[in-house]
C-alpha cells in the first residue's frame, strides 16, 4: 500500500527500513506519548521485530509514514472485534525532528480515508493523554471530535492520567 501526502507518504513497511525506524523510535518522548507495549530503548532488533510483524498481518493494518529517503514514524489501525468490528483505534507517531510540519495530520488524513474506503469501518477512535496537546491538535486538525475525557485512566511513566478520546464517525 501507498498513499502519497505531498512530499511524505504513508506506506507498507520494508525491510531496510529498520535502521531508521529504530533510529527515530528511540526517543523517551515519543514513548512517553504512546503505550508500553513499545519499547524504551528501541533497538533494531525492535524495529525488525515490527517490520516483520507487519508484513504477516492480514489485513494490512500498520503502515509507516516516510520522506523520499527513509521512514519517519508509523501509523496503524488496531481493527475491533465482537460488537465493535467496524470500529478502529488509529494510532501513529513520528520522529521529533519532523513535529510541527503538518506531517502527522496529513498522515492521519490520509489513513483515515483509506481505512474508511477500504475496511468495513464506520468509526475510527483514538486516546491521548491529557499531558499532550500536540496530538490532540492533529486529531482536530484532521477532524476527529471530542468525544470525552477517561478519568485517571491511564498510568504512563509512573503517573496517573487522564485520557482524551477523539473519534471520526463515517456517516
Amino acid at each position: 500500500m501507498r498513499i502519497d501526502i505531498g512530499e511524505w507518504q504513508v506506506r507498507s513497511f520494508y525491510t531496510e527500513d529498520a535502521e531508521a525506524l529504530a533510529k527515530y523510535a528511540n526517543n523517551r518522548n515519543i514513548w512517553r506519548n504512546i503505550r508500553d507495549a513499545f519499547p524504551h530503548p528501541y533497538r533494531l532488533e525492535d524495529a525488525d521485530a515490527w517490520i516483520r510483524m507487519a508484513g504477516r498481518q492480514f489485513p494490512e493494518v500498520s503502515f509507516a509514514i516516510a520522506d523520499a529517503n527513509e521512514v519517519i514514524g508509523t501509523i496503524g489501525l488496531g481493527l475491533q472485534t465482537d460488537v465493535n468490528y467496524r470500529s478502529a483505534e488509529i494510532g501513529y507517531w513520528l520522529g521529533e525532528p519532523f513535529w510541527g510540519q503538518g506531517i502527522a495530520t496529513a498522515a492521519l488524513q490520509a489513513l483515515t480515508e483509506y481505512a474508511f474506503v477500504n475496511y468495513n469501518l464506520i468509526r475510527l477512535f483514538a486516546y491521548v493523554y491529557d499531558w499532550n496537546p500536540a496530538s490532540v491538535r492533529v486529531l482536530e486538525k484532521a477532524g476527529y471530535a471530542f468525544e470525552g475525557r477517561l478519568r485517571k485512566s491511564a498510568t504512563k511513566d509512573g503517573q496517573t492520567v487522564d485520557q482524551l478520546l477523539y473519534a471520526m464517525v463515517r456517516e
